[in-house]
């Protein structure tokens, strides 16, 4: 098991790990299996999409917030409750195929942290597990 330490700049934000995410499976030795990825936060998750055009990833981001805005009617006191609630939205782990040594993604897919408490210091956990 590896872990990854991904620091955030913004309050809301995608980060591209995915070059990371796969140095973990090419040094596992691994050529056929699954990876595992899980964000070990409650105001983090992860999302897997279109990592080629940055736009995607803001329009994203934009969306969620405008679905759990910023300011609401919530109970929860610490003041974070929409990133608590857009975390549950997004999920906090993905499995990834691997074939070849290589995650099996599309053509334009990534692996993101995807930041909704930020600026912070996040961790992600990789396992990559053989067939």
């Amino acid at each position: 098991m590896a872990q990854l330490d991904v620091s955030t700049k913004s309050k809301m934000e995608l980060v591209d790990i995915t070059a990371q995410v796969q140095k973990v499976v090419r040094e596992s030795g691994v050529r056929s299996g699954v990876c595992y990825i899980f964000v070990p936060h409650t105001t983090a998750g992860l999302v897997i999409n279109e990592n080629w055009d940055p736009s995607v990833g803001q329009d994203i981001v934009s969306q969620l917030d405008k679905l759990v805005p910023r300011t609401g009617h919530y109970r929860h006191l610490e003041g974070n409750a929409p990133a608590h609630i857009k975390s549950s939205l997004v999920g906090a782990s993905h499995f990834v195929p691997v074939e070849e040594g290589k995650l099996v993604l599309g053509t334009w897919q990534g692996v993101f942290l995807a930041e909704f408490d930020g600026p912070r210091h996040r961790h992600v956990v990789v396992k990559v597990i053989p067939d």
